[in-house]
């Protein structure tokens, strides 16, 4: 049930290695291109990234478009998938954002039903996986990266409990991790949406929905953010989070007790990707920054900390962490019928398990 999609594609879709990020970033700059060519752009200016990349790693990869662009100013607004997602579609008939980067595709997906992204097609688009990609031309999304569910299972903690780590779905609704398992809240966490999305697809709506029903007399809390439950997994707070590949992996690196449990079902995943926002006055160091966005370095910094990335390559390294095979892990599902569910599932999601949502 976890071959993705095909032979063909899994043998030109890209592993890569995994290091460490830096910090948040905010400003960014530019007279010259990412690959070295004059802008049309002269004098200051600026523009306005909504993104959902993780804090740590926003800076690193911005490092390449201040070089190239010192003279534009990049305003970063960074939030949760869900949150970022709301903000949008409330500000659609004022939007403020330029360019949405780093974002679930189901949720750009939904952005366009309603008819909020601008077509166009970044320099390079030739060099993306027809899968990590927008049908339509120009294109109205271009995806970057996948990220998928993972477990992080505090391994001391466990053992204190004389406990067996969980390796399944089928293992975290056993009776004995209750109380001990937080997950992200699909509403407001791309991660939790994935998640959820998967085990719909995985199990179809009634079995997942009856899974689930037994997953929360497990669940402790439901946090807003999908980084969250590693971290809490890592600190021992709770021995068991629901999470994603890279925040668990990055939780053990940083020596955490922390196994790192991709189950064994398959995860639930989505794509990293990035948008044109449709205003009356569309910059053109909008466009540009689309164009950097999918250029050779900064998807060399994407391909530090996740295991499949968008674009054409030959490289196939697995990372410290990530299974042998990711594109095996996956569980095969439709991104688009998971956009045209969203707000059902989120709707009923809420009215079963809203009750145990951290509270802000």
């Amino acid at each position: 049930m976890k071959k993705w999609m095909g032979t063909a594609f899994t043998t030109v879709l890209i592993i890569s290695a995994l290091t460490a990020c830096g910090g948040n970033g905010n400003n960014a700059n530019v007279e010259q291109g990412a690959n070295g060519n004059k802008t049309a752009a002269k004098g200051n200016s600026e523009i306005t990234v909504y993104t959902a990349l993780e804090d740590d790693q926003i800076q690193t990869y911005l490092e390449s478009y201040k070089a190239a662009y010192p003279n534009v100013k990049v305003n970063i607004v960074r939030d949760s998938t869900g949150v970022i997602t709301a903000k949008l579609l409330a500000e659609k008939d004022n939007p403020v954002a330029d360019v949405v980067w780093g974002t679930a595709a189901t949720s750009l997906l939904v952005l366009d039903q309603n008819n909020m992204l601008e077509g166009y097609s970044p320099k390079g688009i030739e060099n993306i996986q027809p899968e990590f990609k927008d049908t339509q031309q120009p294109a109205h999304w271009v995806g970057i990266d996948a990220w998928e569910t993972a477990i992080a299972v505090n391994t001391a903690e466990l053992e204190k409990k004389g406990l067996e780590v969980p390796k399944s779905y089928a293992d975290l609704i056993k009776p004995e991790y209750k109380g001990m398992i937080v997950m992200p809240n699909p509403a407001s966490s791309g991660t939790g949406f994935l998640t959820v999305n998967g085990l719909q697809q995985l199990m179809g709506d009634s079995e997942a929905w009856s899974y689930l029903d037994k997953l929360d007399q497990n669940i402790a809390v439901y946090t807003e953010s999908g980084s969250k439950p590693a971290k809490m997994a890592g600190t021992g707070e709770y021995p068991i989070g629901i999470s994603f590949g890279y925040r668990a992996i990055q939780e053990k690196k940083g020596g955490a007790p922390v196994e790192v449990v991709f189950p064994s079902e398959g995860s639930g995943w989505d794509v990293e990707a990035n948008a044109l926002m449709k205003k009356d006055n569309i910059k053109p160091e909008a466009k540009e920054f689309l164009d950097w966005a999918i250029s050779d370095e900064p998807m060399k910094k994407y391909n530090e900390n996740y295991a499949i990335l968008a674009m054409k390559t030959d490289s196939a390294v697995v990372p410290e962490g990530y299974t042998k095979d990711p594109i095996s892990q996956l569980i095969k599902l439709d991104l688009n019928k998971a956009a045209e569910t969203r707000d059902a599932t989120l709707s009923e999601w809420t009215k079963r398990y809203e009750a145990k949502s951290e509270k802000q």
